[in-house]
């Protein structure tokens, strides 16, 4: 009896959070409706120059140093215990949260350090494994890169959005897809203008903690239904994805929603989902947001037809990226070395333990050859900085 009239209680409750989700779509689509609309052919993006001098020096020294140290590329023990520590972490705390309910006011504080722990699983397991640096065998990449899964999102459409386009077009509007957020935010210069974005610098820090449930239920099933991400389309999309896709979505809902709703009653368990996403959210984008919107990070468009980017393609990923807290060592521990955010551009497929070595030798060869290596001191400087980029680009 007690199953059936939760799940009359589930039916009801869903049919309401479901029309609000529809309503929202709408009002999305009205937004959109409203801005210019540009070709839906990818433009074609050349960069200049793509045997300089600069990127084979960085590669030569970068190649020499891992040699000289007989290191591989990819992790080693220091990773293996990132990720035990941070999935061991993220288990015990849904248990103790679901099935051994601390009072409410802990409650609250552990569904918080939850949400930045799965922050801190996507930054050190899942973004090197799908970029296949975590290991040299693929099934043990592929395996950790399921962790996206795991935290609701599609590992095979982050590796389209992140590693082919973000990667390959990083900061060119009208392919990143990291800098397509119009109309709730304007990120360049080159992004229309609309009165709501004069508040972006208040109200952004709102979207940031939305960012999840914008990711999990609208952006993951837009990139599915359309088979592109902005204007690049999905490759090798395969009945296997398919299926993980939605598999993956109904063991998110089972585990995130179901479960905790049934045994915490929908008030505590609706809390402890928003607080969790919130701080997953807020922590997640705060961190790619200083990578790439912040005073230094340069910008291109391909709105109108194809584009020739004048600097090469290694120049162009220094330039449009900043790097912050170098010498922090503990923030880079949790970040997983996002914050050596160019070192990451440049080598994608170096596990980011090997960040804080190589980013001596890439500033050095970025002197050496006249290339302006962006970072901030602190991770407050950075932070300042992307406030003003909001603030300025809504005025």
């Amino acid at each position: 009896m007690q199953w059936y009239l939760f799940a009359a209680r589930l039916h009801l409750q869903l049919i309401e959070i479901i029309s609000f989700v529809l309503k929202f779509i709408f009002i999305l689509r009205t937004s959109f409706s409203k801005l210019p609309s540009h070709s839906v052919k990818m433009a074609k993006v050349t960069f200049a120059n793509n045997k300089s001098p600069f990127y084979t020096a960085l590669r030569k020294e970068v190649d020499a140093y891992f040699k000289q140290n007989q290191l591989s590329q990819q992790g080693n023990w220091r990773l293996y215990i990132k990720t035990i520590v941070f999935l061991s972490v993220t288990v015990l705390l849904y248990t103790w949260l679901v099935f051994y309910t601390p009072v409410w006011y802990v409650g609250i504080i552990a569904a918080a350090l939850l949400g930045m722990n799965q922050a801190f699983i996507g930054f050190n397991i899942m973004h090197d494994a799908c970029h296949g640096s975590y290991s040299k065998k693929k099934w043990v990449n592929d395996f950790f890169g399921y962790s996206m899964n795991f935290l609701g999102s599609n590992a095979f459409l982050w590796k389209t959005k992140h590693n082919v386009v973000h990667h390959t077009f990083t900061n060119i509007d009208g392919i990143d897809d990291d800098i397509m957020k119009i109309p709730v935010l304007r990120h360049c210069e080159t992004q229309q203008k609309l009165k709501m974005h004069r508040y972006q610098h208040i109200y952004g820090i709102l979207v940031y903690c939305l960012t999840i449930h914008f990711w999990v239920w609208l952006m993951d099933f837009i990139k599915y239904f359309t088979g592109k991400v902005v204007v690049t389309p999905l490759k090798d999309f395969t009945v296997k994805e398919h299926i993980i896709f939605w598999v993956s979505k109904a063991w998110y809902a089972v585990a995130y929603i179901v479960i905790p709703w049934y045994f915490l009653g929908f008030t505590p368990f609706i809390i402890g989902f928003l607080v969790m996403n919130a701080l997953f959210g807020l922590t997640m984008s705060v961190v790619f947001q200083l990578a790439h919107v912040v005073e230094k990070a340069h910008f291109e468009e391909a709105l109108h037809g194809d584009k020739m980017i004048e600097k090469e393609w290694a120049e162009h990923q220094v330039l449009t990226t900043c790097n912050f807290a170098l010498k922090n060592n503990t923030l880079s521990w949790f970040l997983g070395g996002l914050n050596f955010q160019i070192e990451h551009h440049l080598f994608p497929k170096v596990s980011h333990i090997h960040y804080p070595a190589l980013s001596q030798i890439v500033e050095r060869v970025c002197k050496q050859h006249n290339v302006n290596y962006n970072y901030y001191p602190t991770m407050g400087e950075a932070i300042v900085s992307h406030y003003k980029v909001m603030r300025d680009l809504g005025r």
